[in-house]
């Protein structure tokens, strides 16, 4: 029995609306199989890959390169078994007629991020899913809840998941009166008390790891687990340079080389990605909490806090890209924890290998 499956611009986290085709990976006629990448899309965000979210043969390519098309648009057709053009064209002919009449109005319900005054600040926060113990997902230095666009949908499937940004960074108040991670902590603790949850599993990536740790050896009772991504807090070594130059990068050309330092493939550092980061930059505040923050993590290339400890105090999954180049996945080794180590990925593993991470992440929460 033959299937004909549609090929989708998807979705990767809140604000992205659509995304320009910038080349297929496969041809017509190729086959493929679950998980293979088929084509390299560029969001406002970020450059990634496609993958197949099911096998056959790929037996159209309806996106053209360059073409920038919604989320949801169809990219292709693949088939499982056999199928003429005849009812190819058809199933193409009646997925744009609804695509059409529907594509707006869905957007339109989309869920929005929210703001309140949290224990006598601002801060925002992104809410996904329901039902379970609710998970937090919290991001490193300089970064936002968009850090998690890659993985806060598919990890929403099965629970309640909230992304904050921290004091200092994204849409939250810049001001912070130590620029601690006590301060840190403080803040998500805030947020669980105004959202009334007792106990969440933490998710943490570089300093929000680092924050994770420190959450739970404040209250150890409030966390159902930890999840350290690349985390911060896990052993002396730490990228002082990248620190300082990100810090002081003011144009485009100083904030690039930095950028690149996240990923271990350069290209995922867009010209949206750096403007974007640029502007947050500038942002009244930021370049101090910055400087705070940077002292409180780190002496040149040194981590100032140390939280090993705490590991064996929670279930832990620990996730490290291989090629990180900000702090060394040797960090990972020694713990009482399950591990994953993301080969030929750097810092920003949660986004270069987020299917990998999302799978690893939802089975352990499922244990948990």
């Amino acid at each position: 029995m033959s299937q004909i499956h549609t090929l989708t611009m998807p979705k990767w986290g809140l604000s992205m609306t659509e995304g320009r085709v910038d080349a297929w990976l496969k041809h017509e006629g190729d086959p493929i199989a679950k998980g293979d990448e088929v084509l390299d899309v560029e969001t406002d965000k970020i450059s990634s890959s496609v993958e197949a979210p099911f096998s056959g043969v790929l037996r159209r390519l309806v996106a053209q390169p360059d073409e920038t098309l919604p989320v949801g648009a169809l990219l292709g057709v693949v088939v499982e078994g056999e199928a003429d053009e005849a009812e190819i064209d058809a199933v193409v002919q009646r997925f744009q007629a609804d695509f059409t009449a529907q594509g707006s109005a869905e957007q339109a319900q989309g869920p929005a991020p929210q703001k309140a005054e949290v224990g006598g600040r601002l801060l925002r926060w992104f809410e996904m899913g329901e039902g379970g113990t609710p998970l937090v997902l919290v991001h490193g230095f300089g970064g936002d809840l968009n850090n998690w666009l890659f993985n806060h949908p598919a990890l929403a499937t099965e629970r309640r998941v909230i992304a904050l940004d921290l004091p200092g960074h994204g849409e939250s108040a810049k001001t912070l009166q130590r620029g601690d991670l006590d301060e840190l902590s403080e803040a998500v603790l805030a947020l669980l008390e105004h959202l009334d949850i007792q106990r969440a599993h933490l998710a943490g990536h570089s300093m929000g790891g680092a924050v994770c740790l420190n959450l739970a050896r404040l209250q150890p009772h409030r966390v159902a687990s930890l999840t350290l991504i690349a985390s911060a807090g896990l052993g002396e070594a730490i990228n002082g340079g990248y620190l300082k130059g990100f810090v002081a990068a003011a144009n485009r050309n100083a904030l690039r080389p930095q950028l690149t330092q996240l990923f271990a493939d350069p290209s995922l550092v867009t010209r949206q990605m750096l403007e974007d980061m640029l502007k947050f930059k500038r942002l009244e505040g930021v370049d101090t909490a910055l400087q705070q923050l940077a002292a409180s993590l780190a002496e040149g290339d040194h981590q100032r806090l140390q939280l090993r400890s705490v590991v064996h105090q929670q279930p832990t999954l620990v996730v490290w890209g291989a090629a990180d180049a900000i702090i060394p996945a040797s960090h990972a080794q020694g713990l009482d924890a399950q591990t994953l180590l993301v080969p030929a990925v750097g810092h920003m593993v949660q986004m270069e290998a987020a299917e990998q991470v999302n799978e690893q992440l939802l089975a352990f929460l499922r244990k948990h």
